[in-house]
């Protein structure tokens, strides 16, 4: 219970706050629009269906983009971790793509993967993967360096080291960086349909801009926080189950 009810009265209070800045400081609707007018829209855009083909555009990218990245940067990123050469081969071009602006990117994703998903999803890989991979790789080096020789003092094969010991290891670290790809993910997509979009949030929050319909974008904007919200909520979960050994804070000193 007190994990749905601490969220709901801080979201209640900050409504409320909402509300009450409206009416004390006088801001013009068109700026900043009510919480009711914003619930309005939604509302609305919900009923009439003119919400769900954004929705889902703007979700068919970030995942796909985001199990991509992800998927890329786990793979590079243990690969990386475990072998030397590698390392020194990639890590500067890794860095140097990661310094590049993916807004200035963009346009070239249109030029070459076309006006369609690819481009979008392409952006959303590119956000993704650089957490992925940087917290794949520490996490991989922290393992215990003791254990490690154990499992090669019983001719244990590399893969056995790597599988049994040094993934384990870097389990927590690569979930912090899943999550932290998961905000990346929604950004890269919403990038890419302000560039160039005919559907997706991105594209429904800058056409409520050239007619000044307020409401809408915060509506939009809402939903966005609720996918970034759901997601976080989803990893942490599958954290649990996968990380199954790891004991909760706050459990060794209760057991004391």
């Amino acid at each position: 219970m007190k994990r749905f009810l601490y969220p709901l009265i801080s979201f209640s209070v900050f409504l409320a706050a909402w509300s009450g800045a409206l009416v004390l400081f006088e801001v013009p609707t068109y700026l900043v629009p009510s919480p009711t007018a914003v619930g309005n829209a939604l509302w609305l855009g919900l009923i009439k269906g003119q919400l769900y083909p954004h929705i889902w555009a703007t979700l068919s990218v970030t995942v796909i983009g985001y199990l991509l990245g992800c998927t890329i940067g786990l793979l590079i990123g243990a690969l990386t971790a475990e072998v030397e050469f590698v390392d020194r081969l990639l890590r500067p071009y890794v860095i140097a793509l990661q310094s590049i602006p993916k807004v200035a990117l963009a346009p070239l994703m249109i030029v070459w993967f076309g006006y369609g998903m690819s481009s979008k999803i392409v952006m959303v890989a590119l956000m993704c993967f650089f957490p992925v991979f940087v917290n794949t790789v520490a996490g991989m080096r922290s393992a215990n360096p003791a254990l490690i020789d154990l499992y090669r003092a019983v001719s244990a094969s590399r893969l056995s080291i790597v599988m049994n010991v040094k993934l384990p290891t870097a389990a927590t670290s690569i979930f912090a960086g899943l999550e932290v790809a998961v905000v990346l993910a929604l950004i890269g997509a919403i990038v890419g349909e302000f560039i160039s979009s005919t559907r997706g949030l991105g594209n429904l929050i800058q056409s409520a801009s050239t007619t000044l319909d307020v409401s809408m974008m915060f509506a939009a904007v809402a939903i966005l926080a609720l996918m970034g919200i759901l997601a976080s909520e989803l990893l942490r979960r599958l954290h649990r189950r996968v990380v199954f050994w790891e004991r909760p804070h706050g459990s060794s000193a209760a057991a004391g």
